[in-house]
């Protein structure tokens, strides 16, 4: 048995020895939460899994592995949990972790990460902590991803959530920035254009601080719009009203303290319109719920309720434009009751209730 996992595990190749235990155990109904599963017939996935509290930040760092145990804890013991359809990974994500980033920085992360033992390490500045298993965690959150994307394509699911970390929307092609360290869904509008086939892929970024990784990775080319609403003046200083791209990019930036109203009339205003105009065949959500007027670091005052209703704007567009295909994936978020609370409100959408 063990010779057998030993060689099934070096078939994925560049994912490390923890992601790769963890495709084959998820490919074959491994998980001994399976049965929380309750509903025959969901129609919104999730992705979580324990691999993603391996990513272990220093003590004190605001992005740390308790985030995904607390939305987990919450949906299931609201109830939610039993209606979702758990997701499984998509195989050989390095290939297409390499189509955002250069090999060579995904190559740089992975000695870094591999050469830590217990401790932790600054990736490329101290705003990303990193340790040991960090490398095969980042890959296994764009697996996660891209599984959930590949679902809603086959029918399997009509949409989704993933509950991944790290982060993605600010890592940029050769550094990481911001707590994220691979794009997760910059990743995932590469893998629809190119593995789907679509034309028109549309990511609404509603996290407080503008996602300036995936704004680079398509602010030339025209096949993805990028919708923005974030604080302003914050990090990282982009995000600009003037930042078009090729016109795909629609930034809305927000004064500090603005809150539910502001928020909504930006994705009435500007965003429906504009999705009208670009009709998107699938909807990304970097959701990060940082902007909650609980949260330690957003300065903004949206509230729980407020996502839920950004959640309507944008689940509403993807009904109309593209029979409801639309994957959420997380991104900040540091109050743990705030956070908790509000993707349970978002997936409760999502699911139609």
């Amino acid at each position: 048995m063990t010779e057998t996992l030993d060689r099934r595990v070096r078939t994925y190749g560049g994912l490390g020895v923890a992601a790769a235990v963890l495709l084959l155990l998820w490919g074959h109904g491994g998980s001994p939460d399976s049965r929380e599963f309750a509903d025959p017939r969901p129609h919104t996935g999730v992705v979580y899994d324990d691999l993603y509290l391996e990513h272990r930040t220093t003590p004190g760092f605001p992005e740390h592995p308790r985030r995904v145990g607390a939305i987990v804890t919450r949906l299931r013991a609201s109830g939610v949990m039993r209606h979702l359809l758990r997701v499984n990974p998509a195989p050989g994500p390095v290939e297409w972790i390499t189509r955002i980033h250069s090999p060579a920085y995904v190559q740089r992360v992975r000695t870094a990460a591999e050469s830590l033992g217990e401790g932790f390490a600054e990736l490329d500045s101290p705003e990303v902590s990193i340790s040991a298993k960090s490398y095969d965690v980042a890959v296994g959150a764009v697996a996660g991803v891209l599984g959930m994307v590949d679902d809603v394509m086959a029918g399997r699911v009509r949409n989704g959530f993933c509950a991944v970390r790290p982060p993605g929307h600010h890592a940029l092609a050769d550094r990481a920035m911001g707590f994220c360290i691979f794009n997760n869904v910059a990743i995932a509008a590469r893998y629809l254009l190119e593995k789907h086939g679509l034309s028109r892929v549309l990511i609404v970024d509603w996290d407080v601080h503008h996602g300036n990784g995936t704004q680079a990775a398509f602010e030339r080319d025209a096949r993805v719009m990028y919708f923005s609403t974030h604080r302003s003046p914050w990090y990282p200083g982009t995000g600009g009203e003037d930042e078009r791209g090729l016109g795909n990019i629609l930034n809305v930036p927000l004064p500090t303290g603005s809150g539910d109203e502001a928020m909504r009339k930006a994705f009435e205003e500007r965003l429906k319109p504009a999705a009208r105009t670009f009709k998107p065949e699938f909807v990304l959500i970097s959701a990060g719920f940082d902007a909650h007027r609980d949260d330690v670091l957003g300065g903004m005052n949206v509230t729980t309720g407020g996502y839920a209703k950004l959640t309507e704007i944008v689940k509403a567009i993807a009904d109309v434009s593209c029979a409801g295909r639309l994957v959420s994936v997380l991104e900040g978020g540091y109050n743990l009751n705030a956070l908790s609370r509000s993707v349970e409100a978002h997936v409760r959408v999502l699911m139609g209730d």
